[in-house]
C-alpha cells in the first residue's frame, strides 16, 4: 500500500471556528496526520530534513506492513497513513495560525511534530482549544507539562532537564577535581532551562564549583566571536552548550578555529545532529549527547536496526537523533491507537479513547522502552547515554560511554524539574 503525502500550501488566516472532538476515520479512510518541522531555514539541514524523511520512512513502512513486532499491523489498525507536511519556519503566530489551518481546512486527524521549544509553548493550548490529538516530537523544555496539564496534548520522548542532568553528572564523573564552569546557551525557553538544570545539578552534587561566565545569544544570533573571547578568557575546566541546528554548527565551527573546544571539557547536550554534517569539525573528547538513547547511542534491537536499515536505503545517510525521535513519536501513537482500538472491540477509536489508552503507555521503540510516566500520563522518561568523541579513519566513533537509568535524570511525577534538582535530586 502506497504512502500518500500531501504538502500544504501558503496557509490563509482562519478565523476562530467552534471544533469538538473528531472521531478518526475508518480503517477503510486513511487516518491524516499533519507533520511539523524545518522544512527551510538554518534548522532544516540538522534537524527538518531528518524528522521530515523519518516520518515518511516510517508512514512507508507501516503502510506496507514492513515494521517489526509489535509494529507488524498495516497503518495505525489497518487504516493506511497519510502524511501532511508543514514547514515550521517563522514566528510563533504563523505557527499558531498554521495549526488552526491544519485542523480547519487540511482537516487532519491529529498533529504530529514541532522542534522549538517556543514553538511548543504556543501550540500547546491551541491544540487544547481546538481538541486535536497533538504529539511533540521534539521539543525539550520541561515547562510545557510542568506549568499546565492538557488532555490533548503528549510528548512521547524524554524533555531537556533529561539530558542537562545527565551532563552534569558524566562531567563530575570524568572530572571529579573539577574546579571552573561556563556555558554557551541560546537565550530564550530551551537554553535558559538548560543551562539551569546543567547549572542546578553541577551545584548540588558539588556544591564548592565556581561559575566563570555564562553567555546567553540570541537564538539565530549566527556569529559568536564576543561569547567566544569572554568563554576562552574565563578558561573554566568545563564549558556546558545546549545549542542546536544551525546555531550549534556555526558556533563549532567559529569555536574551533580559536582552539575554544580543546581548552576546556566541552559537554554538548544537543551535539549528535552536528556529527552527522559532511566535514565536521568537532575534536576528540568532545562530549556529545543525543537528547536520549539515540543515533549512536540506541541500543541494539530489531527496531533499531529496521529504522537505520530502511532510513538508509532511502536517503544513503544514517538517521540522526531528530529521526529517532518522529519514528519514536509515531509509534507511540500507534501502540496508543491499536491499544484503543482493541478495546473498542476491534473498531476505530475516537480520538478521547486514543487520549485514555496513551496516558501511562509503555511502548518499545528504535531507541527502547518508553514510558509515559510524568505530566499525568501526557510526559514520556527515558534512559539517556551520553559518549566522548573518538575519531577513526575520520569518522566519528564514541567511547567513554555512560548510560544512566531513567530514574537518574528524570524527575518524579508531580514534581518541577528545577525544584527536584534544587532539592537533591531525590525520589
Amino acid at each position: 500500500m502506497s504512502l500518500r503525502i500531501k504538502i500544504l500550501p501558503l496557509a490563509l488566516a482562519a478565523g476562530l471556528l467552534s471544533v469538538s472532538a473528531p472521531t478518526l476515520a475508518q480503517s477503510a479512510k486513511p487516518i491524516k496526520i499533519g507533520v511539523v518541522t524545518f522544512m527551510s531555514g538554518a534548522a532544516a539541514g540538522p534537524f527538518g530534513v531528518p524528522a521530515r524523511q523519518a516520518a515518511e520512512v516510517v508512514a512507508e513502512q507501516l503502510n506496507a506492513g514492513k515494521v517489526p513486532a509489535p509494529y507488524n499491523t498495516v497503518g495505525f489498525g489497518g487504516a493506511p497513513l497519510e502524511l501532511v507536511y508543514l514547514d515550521e519556519s517563522g514566528s510563533t503566530s504563523k505557527q499558531v495560525t498554521e495549526f488552526r489551518n491544519l485542523v480547519q481546512q487540511a482537516n487532519v486527524d491529529m498533529v504530529i511534530g514541532y522542534t522549538s521549544s517556543g514553538n511548543c509553548l504556543a501550540i500547546a493550548p491551541v491544540a487544547e482549544e481546538m481538541q486535536t490529538l497533538t504529539v511533540l516530537f521534539d521539543c525539550g523544555t520541561p515547562r510545557i507539562f510542568e506549568d499546565a496539564s492538557y488532555k490533548y496534548v503528549f510528548r512521547p520522548v524524554a524533555h531537556a532537564t533529561m539530558d542537562n542532568v545527565a551532563a552534569a553528572r558524566y562531567v563530575l564523573e570524568r572530572k571529579p577535581d573539577l574546579v571552573t564552569y561556563a556555558g554557551i546557551n541560546q537565550n530564550y525557553a530551551w537554553g535558559q532551562d538548560a543551562w539551569n538544570d546543567f547549572e542546578g545539578t553541577l551545584k548540588q552534587l558539588k556544591p564548592d564549583v565556581k561559575l566563570t561566565t555564562s553567555q546567553m545569544p540570541k537564538l539565530g544570533a549566527g556569529q559568536y566571536n564576543a561569547e567566544i573571547s569572554s568563554l576562552m578568557a574565563a578558561n573554566p575546566d568545563v564549558l556546558h552548550s545546549s545549542f542546536w541546528g544551525g546555531d550549534l554548527e556555526g558556533f563549532i565551527v567559529q569555536a574551533q578555529a580559536r582552539g575554544l573546544l580543546t581548552r576546556s571539557l566541552t559537554v554538548l547536550t544537543a551535539g549528535e545532529t552536528a556529527t552527522h554534517r559532511p566535514n565536521n569539525q568537532i575534536p576528540d573528547g568532545t562530549v556529545i549527547g543525543a537528547r536520549g538513547p539515540h543515533g549512536a547511542f540506541a541500543p541494539d534491537s530489531a527496531l533499531n536496526t529496521w529504522l537505520r536499515e530502511s532510513y538508509r536505503a532511502k536517503f544513503d545517510a544514517d538517521p540522526s537523533y531528530p529521526s529517532y525521535k518522529m519514528a519514536q513519536s509515531i509509534l507511540g501513537v500507534k501502540a496508543a491507537y491499536e491499544k484503543a482500538q482493541q478495546a473498542n472491540g476491534g473498531k476505530a477509536p475516537s480520538t478521547d479513547q486514543i487520549i485514555s489508552a496513551f496516558e501511562y503507555l509503555k511502548f518499545d521503540s528504535p531507541s527502547g522502552e518508553v514510558e509515559m510516566a510524568l505530566g499525568k500520563g501526557h510526559q514520556a522518561i527515558q534512559g539517556t547515554a551520553i559518549g566522548a568523541v573518538k575519531k577513526v579513519d575520520g569518522k566519528i566513533t564514541y567511547v567513554d560511554v555512560r548510560r544512566f537509568e531513567a530514574s537518574e535524570v528524570n524527575p518524579p511525577e508531580g514534581v518541577k524539574s528545577i525544584d527536584w534538582i534544587n532539592n537533591g535530586l531525590k525520589h
